[in-house]
């Protein structure tokens, strides 16, 4: 086989592997929240961006509302993402064999089988990320104008996804003012492409200040709920983790862009972006999009000194192999049990609780990704239960604590007949009910534990059942069925209304 042909290999082998496992689990807590959000389109949500929402809609009309669809469109990047990486080792200059070791390391690292195996504004910003990197190399080598507009493009479509690329724009405005490349601050190009991606991003933006800049609340919260929580020196540590041999080419790539003097401004960004994530105590996630261009970079590097052919198929048997072990962090190509069993081994072999450290520093049986994916459709199937004991449903309400198990119900329970399912966490909130004509007297509370306004708001309560699964993080989500309630439902609700206003 022609060498040149290897990326395309990769590619596919990377769609193949996402798809071959994508049903080992269930939806994901986030998966159920994103496509929910396709139900409801808009130009804003209360945690995310618009782009995710639209690409959800889009799914839903073409392909469905099956875990399938939600796992495809991810795992279809994956292999245009292979492609994508080999091309920016391309354009650094590097021939054959690094394209295809770019390939390989993207196609094993963790970060990248995580990422899309996930539908996630994650996979959308990783490939945003790359994409920005790849133009940048390329408008350094051929000086095409061209390209600065498309870099436009690519931002606001990017700040449409997710705002986290906002740290890149700077950093990269930052290295190229200090270098040789100054110049392009004088070009009227430099700033159309800015004026490009800032109409892209407008209506996002005017969203934001009508609605009082929801973004800003989240970030708030995630900082006092999830980010204090984050350790500076483990968020280094997992800057080696997160690619795993991946290492062996991110390291050599940085002082490779640091040293060259041509591409010296992409270097000095990436030492940006992780000075100002460390400073601001981010996920170590965050800087998972620094990973592609360091890793193409490398390859490069190992193309210049690995010259002899042994030694070449030496690093591709040492990145297989201690990378096939590690599969099951990535991606679960086994289902919940045998993961259960993995990950006990790894800790009684190693000592390891590798990747079970969930974003509140408590540690589990599975990673939280994984246990995430456990216990909806039980809790969607409890709710029907509970849903078939109402005698008229036109009475009826299905209420949610968190924004899982709505979508769950949402999703989920389309298939079954279920409604939408209605709560005040996240986005739900935009499209909650003022009041309800007729009158509710038949309330479906998924909480897990039954609060004491609930208690006295109806003379007769039910628990249906509970997720049982004990690796499921919604382990113990009771689906309680309420009624007759003590006075009109509609007033309880504008007192509910009222009280979450304030808050």
């Amino acid at each position: 086989m022609n060498r040149l042909n290897w990326p395309w290999l990769f590619a596919i082998l990377n769609i193949v592997i996402h798809l071959a496992f994508y049903n080992n689990l269930e939806f994901h807590r986030d998966e159920l929240l994103y496509f929910s959000l396709g139900l409801h389109p808009s130009w804003g949500y209360a945690s995310v961006p618009p782009l995710i929402s639209w690409l959800a809609t889009f799914i839903q009309s073409t392909i469905g509302f099956t875990l399938f669809a939600v796992k495809f469109f991810p795992a279809l990047l994956s292999g245009i993402f292979v492609l994508l990486c080999s091309a920016i080792t391309k354009e650094l200059g590097g021939k054959g064999f690094a394209q295809a070791l770019t390939s390989l390391v993207i196609v094993c690292a963790p970060f990248t089988l995580r990422t899309f195996h996930l539908f996630q504004p994650v996979h959308l910003d990783l490939f945003f990320w790359t994409l920005v990197f790849y133009l940048t190399i390329r408008y350094i080598n051929a000086r095409q104008d061209r390209d600065l507009t498309l870099l436009g493009i690519v931002f606001g479509l990017a700040l449409l996804n997710k705002y986290l690329i906002a740290l890149l724009i700077p950093a990269l405005f930052i290295s190229i003012f200090f270098s040789e490349w100054r110049m392009i601050f004088k070009k009227k190009s430099f700033y159309g492409a800015i004026g490009i991606g800032l109409l892209i991003w407008l209506p996002n933006l005017i969203w934001q200040y009508s609605n009082d800049f929801p973004a800003i609340n989240h970030i708030n919260k995630l900082s006092e709920v999830q980010l204090v929580h984050v350790n500076r020196l483990d968020f280094l540590k997992d800057l080696l983790l997160m690619p795993w041999m991946g290492t062996l080419l991110t390291i050599p790539g940085l002082f490779y862009l640091c040293m060259h003097k041509k591409y010296r401004p992409v270097g000095i960004a990436v030492l940006l972006v992780i000075s100002a994530l460390i400073l601001l105590q981010g996920k170590s996630y965050y800087a998972m999009g620094v990973f592609p261009i360091l890793i193409a970079a490398g390859a490069k590097v190992a193309e210049m000194y690995c010259l002899s052919k042994v030694i070449r198929v030496i690093l591709v048997i040492l990145i297989l192999g201690v990378s096939i072990p590690i599969l099951p962090l990535g991606i679960p190509i086994y289902k919940q049990d045998g993961l259960v069993k993995y990950f006990e081994s790894v800790q009684e072999k190693l000592g390891l609780t590798l990747g079970r450290t969930f974003e509140d520093g408590t540690i589990h049986s599975l990673p939280q990704d994984y246990a995430d994916q456990l216990g909806w459709t039980e809790l969607t199937k409890l709710t029907l239960l509970a849903y078939e004991k109402i005698p008229d449903t036109s009475k009826a309400l299905i209420y949610a604590e968190n924004y899982g198990q709505a979508g769950a119900i949402s999703i989920i329970g389309r298939k079954y007949g279920l409604p939408e399912a209605v709560s005040f966490s996240d986005s739900y909130r935009y499209w909650t009910p003022l009041r309800f004509d007729p009158d509710i007297e038949y309330f479906i509370y998924i909480n897990d534990e039954l609060g004491e306004d609930v208690k006295s708001s109806f003379r007769d309560i039910e628990q249906i059942g509970h997720i049982s699964n004990v690796h499921a993080r919604e382990y113990g989500t009771a689906v309680y069925l309420c009624t007759s309630p003590v006075r009109s439902f509609n007033v309880l609700w504008s007192e509910v209304l009222k009280r979450v206003a304030q808050e």
